[in-house]
């Protein structure tokens, strides 16, 4: 969600086509403008504007398989046709296996 108005403790947030007033106590500092990640309508998390759009496209790409619409990869432009990285950890034992 997007902050419009930030007010002692709370702030006036729009996201997903609805507006709410959410608590901001697990951030530091919040300023208008900022996108943040509300969860039981609490900002959790500072997003980038980047961010805040994956996390966007990935509910609503949901949403449509929820509603028997499986066409979905546009909405995850950022994954398809390309590998996945492995985590550091897992790299080692993947080399491992290879040799």
């Amino acid at each position: 969600m997007q902050v419009l108005e930030v007010e002692s403790g709370f702030a006036v947030c729009e996201g997903m086509g609805e507006t709410r007033k959410v608590d901001t106590v697990f951030l530091r500092e919040v300023s208008v403008g900022a996108w943040v990640l509300v969860f039981l309508d609490s900002a959790r998390q500072v997003l980038t504007e980047g961010e805040a759009r994956q996390l966007s496209d990935g509910l609503r790409a949901v949403e449509l398989v929820m509603e028997g619409n499986r066409s979905v990869d546009h909405l995850f432009s950022d994954l398809v046709n390309r590998e996945p990285p492995l985590p550091e950890h897992l790299r080692s034992l993947v080399h491992k296996s290879e040799t």
